[in-house]
């Protein structure tokens, strides 16, 4: 059996009213990312450059996997923990389509393993609310 028919995926779209050019800015620029979605070091968006994403319940290590500027963004997204239910690989993609009144912005995280069901359902929920927060950096950006 191959490890893709037996791991689960969380996908979270959403058509955003800004461009894709903006909504690139926020998913790449160190700053942003720390507002939306987790504090980071040195993120930058170069195939094979390693980054760490942080929380107040700990982080993930992460690499840039996939570049496309202003269309795909890709990284591995590691939580390394001692429990198995806790212990992921996984990778996360970011697909930007241009539309009439923005970006639809779609986020897919694979490879939740069967047993990892506490974790699947924590990343479903965070990543909507990351998405919210990134709408109001979006939005909160245009006041500036």
């Amino acid at each position: 059996m191959s490890t893709a028919s037996v791991t689960r995926s969380v996908v979270v779209e959403r058509d955003i009213a800004h461009p894709p050019e903006k909504l690139w800015r926020a998913l790449t620029q160190p700053h942003l990312i720390s507002e939306w979605l987790m504090r980071n070091d040195d993120f930058q968006p170069v195939a094979g450059h390693a980054f760490r994403l942080s929380g107040d319940w700990g982080g993930v290590d992460c690499e840039v996997l996939t570049v496309e500027p202003g269309k795909v963004l890709t990284y591995r997204w590691d939580h390394p923990h001692e429990d198995p239910a806790f212990n992921l690989t996984s990778v996360v993609s970011f697909t930007l389509t241009p539309t009439a009144t923005g970006t639809r912005l779609r986020m897919e995280q694979t490879g939740f393993r069967p047993e990892q069901k506490q974790a699947f359902g924590g990343a479903r929920y965070g990543w909507e609310a990351h998405f919210t927060n990134l709408e109001r950096v979006l939005r909160d950006w245009n006041r500036e």
